[in-house]
């Protein structure tokens, strides 16, 4: 690799960055980050800070899980890539794609469909659910429906069906036929209700009516995170995705849960789907599916789809869709001992646990600190949204938010700044002492802004 001084001279000029305007970087050039171990990393100054973003939700396990890195290796000697396409399977590609459909048996899932990541399996599902109804012989049910804030990706389907203007409006006209209703967001929502159970059933009926409106015989899917991530951590009410599943099934709609972030214990439970008992027709999931340590996704599908397919007759049920990387045998062995390992750790408990702790911490923080206007958490996964008026809800500034971050950095934590919100999703193998770490980095930050208020 090319000496520091390389790296900083071009950092943020050759490259252009994701969710970020490329002279914004050029200005202020991002932190180089040279090394991970354990929950930690360390940046090209050698300054560690511990992970409270965990990678960008993926890195359940940490930077130090020697299982995957060794079952990577062994798979590069054996055999580095060969094509999923028709004609041919991989050994470790057939293997995780069985223990996938155990380990999401409960949620009612038959088929894996592998992808390259999140976005990519959102678009399988979105491309699935729509031949499903050719099949069927039903092809106008084209249209899908999702939730406002909502965060599915960044391909076209992917962002037509995200609910976040920061998303979408820089490329729109997007995918035609797409609607939204309001997320059940006791902070924010248009009904002014503050009570989840109740907000939960306006929201439902906010989606009888669209579909109503659309005609159910227009309507292919329904997409929706069983907790809204990119969004702000929206925790909808226990009762709206059975909500939901029952309004799917009364109007003969599919219902696709987005478990890219939610898969795998980081509520607590080892789905979002799990956390209410509900069965979707199709699962998207990626990030920990291999903690990040090999760029992997898959889209779940349910028997009932699965079933469909599988007994046509005609051209319809032909998958013309797939990618150079589907079931890439590397990422694959990846993916099964991560699965593993995150079984052993039991990492789902340990989320839960730390995210009762980090829930406490988070409410002290906002009784402590005006610049909080909510904090919103399940497991580990949280929010805090900064408002510069609580009682106007008026989101904080930019500069607001990056002194916020550059103290908690300065204090040892490193932070992820979405809008006017503090995303927190460190690992699952988080201790007690970390929590207090990153509630000390988060007090370090709002106290800094603070005195600049």
């Amino acid at each position: 690799m090319r000496d520091i001084n390389f790296l900083t001279e071009n950092n943020a000029k050759p490259i252009w960055h994701p969710m970020a305007h490329p002279a914004e970087m050029r200005a202020s050039p991002p932190k180089i980050i040279m090394k991970g171990e354990g929950v930690s990393v360390t940046d090209a100054e050698g300054r560690t800070v511990l992970d409270a973003v965990g990678g960008l939700w993926n890195v359940n396990l940490g930077y130090s899980c020697d299982p995957i890195k060794q079952a990577m290796t062994e798979q590069l000697d054996a055999l580095p890539y060969y094509s999923g396409f028709r004609g041919t399977s991989t050994g470790p590609s057939i293997e995780l794609a069985y223990e996938l459909t155990q380990w999401f048996a409960p949620e009612g899932m038959a088929r894996a469909f592998f992808t390259s990541g999140g976005s990519d399996s959102v678009e399988t599902a979105l491309r699935l659910a729509r031949q499903y109804w050719k099949i069927r012989g039903q092809g106008d049910r084209t249209k899908f429906l999702a939730l406002k804030k909502g965060y599915h990706g960044t391909h076209f389907g992917g962002a037509s069906v995200s609910g976040n203007a920061n998303f979408r409006r820089n490329y729109e006209p997007l995918l035609p036929g797409v609607f939204h209703t309001p997320a059940p967001m006791t902070y924010r929502n248009p009904f002014d209700e503050t009570d989840p159970a109740k907000l939960a059933k306006l929201c439902a009926r906010a989606i009888e009516e669209e579909i109503a409106f659309q005609g159910a015989d227009t309507i292919a899917a329904f997409i929706m995170e069983p907790v809204l991530g990119a969004g702000g951590v929206i925790v909808p009410h226990e009762s709206f995705m059975p909500m939901v599943r029952a309004i799917c099934d009364r109007h003969d709609i599919l219902l696709i849960a987005d478990e890219v972030v939610t898969g795998f214990g980081r509520t607590g439970a080892w789905s979002g789907s799990r956390l209410s008992s509900t069965k979707p027709d199709f699962m998207t999931i990626a990030k920990a599916i291999t903690s990040g340590y090999f760029p992997l996704g898959a889209t779940m599908i349910g028997a009932k789809v699965a079933d469909v397919f599988e007994a046509d007759k005609t051209s319809f049920g032909a998958i013309g869709h797939g990618y150079t990387y589907s079931g890439h045998p590397v990422g694959c062995a990846a993916g099964i001992a991560a699965l593993a390992e995150t079984k052993r750790l039991a990492v789902n408990e340990n989320a839960a646990a730390r995210g009762i702790e980090l829930g406490k911490a988070l409410e002290a923080l906002k009784a402590k600190h005006q610049l909080v206007g909510d904090v919103r958490y399940i497991g580990l996964m949280a929010a805090l949204e900064l408002v510069s008026d609580r009682a106007a809800k008026k989101p904080v500034d930019k500069k607001t938010m990056a002194v916020v971050a550059d103290g908690a950095y300065g204090a040892g934590v490193m932070l992820r700044v979405s809008g006017n919100n503090i995303i927190l999703s460190p690992p699952l193998i988080i201790t007690a002492a970390d929590v207090a770490k990153i509630a000390e980095g988060l007090d370090a930050g709002l106290a800094a802004a603070a005195r600049e208020w």
